[in-house]
């Protein structure tokens, strides 16, 4: 049986027509038999689609073919089956391609350096670079390169509050940060940027480019990756891992673990104030 192709997508540019666009593309798609889903708005696109291989070269010979659209960042990946359920792809109009919710905040002009996958060891193991996770707490459960700091969010919106009361630009002022595809430690740096630090890194293509580049044995990442769709997680190689939802809570959990014993929803619940 042949494998189903994923094309993990994102791009900040300025994006006017955004939702003329919408009807183009899910035409498109539903030609094309993929699945999965296009987030539209005015600082870009981003997105995760499966399906046939010609289905996906079609889409981003579409999308590439917008002058717009060339630096279109792509990490692929194969599963046996499609990980996405519904028999289409949603393509949503947004205020934002991946939400912050910090106004003003434009990755465009504002955000840090790259850094590629063959680079990306060396500045992490810099003693005087602080490496940040700027995924939530289900994701960083699974995995994370060595001695990152982890700022235990439940939401990407929480992050610059983390920030603000955990990082100081004088004392801190240089910062790598890494994310799964590369969409939110891109507009992370742009904050990072705004808030005074000298010296802001990300890893280009986020963690899933870096599994398809770096050799096992040379590797930094412990762990597996979460993915946002039926996966749940990938290992090194980018096959299926060893985690399932939960599905009474929605939180990943290692396959054949009681899903009452979720550490996720465990950690939150100590976590809260004590109600006096």
């Amino acid at each position: 049986m042949d494998q189903t192709h994923i094309a993990a997508l994102y791009h900040f540019f300025e994006f006017d027509d955004f939702e003329a666009w919408r009807p183009r593309l899910q035409t498109l798609c539903d030609e094309a038999q993929l699945r999965g889903i296009l987030l539209l708005a005015g600082e870009g696109i981003n997105g995760t689609v499966a399906g046939p291989e010609a289905g996906i070269k079609h889409l981003l010979d579409t999308l590439r073919a917008d002058s717009r659209m060339t630096g279109l960042e792509v990490k692929f990946s194969y599963a046996d089956e499609n990980p996405f359920r519904r028999e289409t792809v949603r393509v949503r109009l947004k205020k934002e391609i991946v939400t912050m919710g910090v106004p003003g905040i434009d990755p465009r002009s504002e955000a840090g350096e790259y850094v590629d996958p063959d680079r990306w060891n060396a500045l992490i193991t810099d003693p005087d670079v602080v490496v940040i996770d700027v995924r939530n707490d289900y994701e960083t459960m699974l995995g994370k390169f060595k001695g990152a700091l982890e700022p235990d969010t439940e939401d990407f919106r929480q992050f610059p509050e983390w920030v603000a009361n955990n990082l100081n630009p004088q004392t801190q002022p240089k910062v790598a940060m890494y994310c799964t595809g590369g969409i939110r430690c891109e507009k992370a740096t742009a904050l990072m940027k705004r808030q005074g630090f000298a010296e802001v890194y990300h890893l280009e293509g986020g963690i899933l480019k870096y599994l398809e580049s770096t050799p096992r044995e040379q590797s930094q990442w412990e762990g597996e990756c979460f993915v946002f769709d039926q996966r749940v997680s990938v290992n090194h190689d980018l096959a299926p891992g060893q985690y399932a939802l939960n599905w009474t809570c929605g939180h990943p959990k290692p396959q054949g673990e009681d899903p009452a014993k979720c550490p996720i929803c465990s950690k939150r619940e100590h976590d809260k104030p004590a109600v006096i």
